[in-house]
């Protein structure tokens, strides 16, 4: 044990009426033995005179770490007794509130902490309190509902993803407020399109572009697995198709200009070089891939026409990878056309759902789904202030 020089700012400590006698450390925390006394007030219950009568038993009250090291308040607060009444009064401190052994510093610590991706479990574990303590804390928390608008921001995560639950849930706004929707945004799922239709009758359907890309994308690298498998394992096509999988599935002209030493080839070669002698193994590889890199060059060119004519064009002469996608297109015509004419997207929900699913794998998985929920709602409508309302499988 040895001695530490202390005050009271230096550990947070602002009320005046708190002597600290005594600060020590020892090999897991730093105690702190102070004092509560003032001059004895009015009774609070007959207004009569009161007189000190004496301290009572030290309350064990958690502070902030100090220099990383758990700090511990053992606080004597002086009694009162009045003169009259005969009744017992406790000195009260602005650090800790009546009846309580917690700190107001940890308290609002707690509630910082639940703004961040941080579990339960080791926002007690950092602060030194229970579980139960962070859990009281988190159901302090309340959220208005107001069904008179559609706000700009994550409005609500409902326990499942049916198609009764979302309806029940919407038809909560008025008829009014959901023909103000002008546009939804979501992926190409055949069992959502419908219902959003119903609940909002003015707004017009945007597949996400993402979404569309990808269905281009699993075509071909189904594709080139196919045409892969035709070769030998141990052959240098096999190897080049299966090695640099990456570069046939990226746009071309983003293909990166620096070399780099391919271990298949035995030579330094730029990514565009690597796929130009890969074609050269298979024809049939070669054509589906000029096909993929024109339908993402018209896609990315929001070229409406010229896209779909490319799909009727090839539809027919394409393998069933390619025509499930295409009837998927064609099924989805009038959408697609409405995602290539605005600007919007999904985005910022995939962003919003990746941080929801940190938030559960941070946790462990919750227990409680209204914790999970305030969980979230507290770290995104609190603090990001970036998500927008949405019909999504996510």
């Amino acid at each position: 044990m040895r001695l530490i020089k202390n005050t009271t700012e230096l550990i947070g400590i602002k009320d005046q009426n708190i002597k600290i006698s005594l600060v020590f450390e020892t090999d897991t925390h730093i105690e702190i033995q102070a004092k509560l006394d003032y001059p004895a007030p009015s009774c609070p219950h007959c207004q009569g005179k009161m007189i000190k009568y004496d301290f009572q038993k030290p309350s064990k009250i958690p502070l902030l770490e100090q220099a990383g090291t758990p700090t511990l308040l053992r606080l004597k607060k002086r009694r009162f007794q009045c003169k009259s009444c005969r009744s017992v009064t406790v000195a009260e401190t602005s650090i800790v509130e009546k009846n309580c052994q917690i700190s107001n510093l940890v308290r609002q610590k707690v509630t910082q902490l639940l703004t961040e991706k941080v579990s339960l479990t080791d926002i007690a574990r950092r602060l030194r309190v229970s579980t139960s303590t962070v859990y009281r804390k988190l159901d302090q928390f309340t959220f208005k509902k107001h069904y008179d608008k559609l706000p700009n921001e994550l409005i609500i995560i409902l326990d499942n993803r049916h198609q009764t639950t979302i309806r029940n849930y919407f038809l909560k706004y008025p008829l009014k407020v959901r023909q103000q929707v002008q546009f939804i945004t979501m992926d190409m799922s055949g069992a959502y399109i419908p219902l959003a239709r119903k609940l909002f009758p003015n707004a017009k359907i945007v597949p996400d572009r993402f979404h569309t890309i990808q269905h281009l994308g699993r075509a071909f690298l189904k594709t080139r697995i196919a045409i892969m498998n035709q070769f030998d394992k141990k052959s240098l096509p096999y190897r080049a198709l299966k090695n640099h999988w990456r570069l046939f599935q990226k746009d071309s002209p983003k293909l990166s200009l620096n070399s780099f030493y391919s271990k298949t080839f035995r030579q330094t070669l730029a990514p565009h070089e690597v796929v130009k002698k890969t074609l050269v193994f298979s024809k049939e590889l070669t054509d589906y891939y000029t096909l993929y890199q024109l339908l993402l060059f018209h896609f990315q060119e929001k070229r409406v026409g010229e896209f779909f004519d490319l799909i009727e064009e090839n539809r027919s002469k394409v393998n069933h990878y390619f025509q499930t996608v295409f009837r998927t297109f064609l099924r989805h015509k009038q959408y697609i056309k409405n995602a290539l004419e605005t600007d919007y997207s999904n985005a910022k929900l995939e962003a919003t759902n990746r941080l929801i699913k940190d938030i559960k794998r941070l946790g462990f998985g919750f227990r409680n789904f209204i914790n999970f929920k305030k969980r979230v709602f507290i770290t995104l409508n609190m603090h990001k202030k970036r998500t927008y309302p949405a019909l999504s499988r996510c």
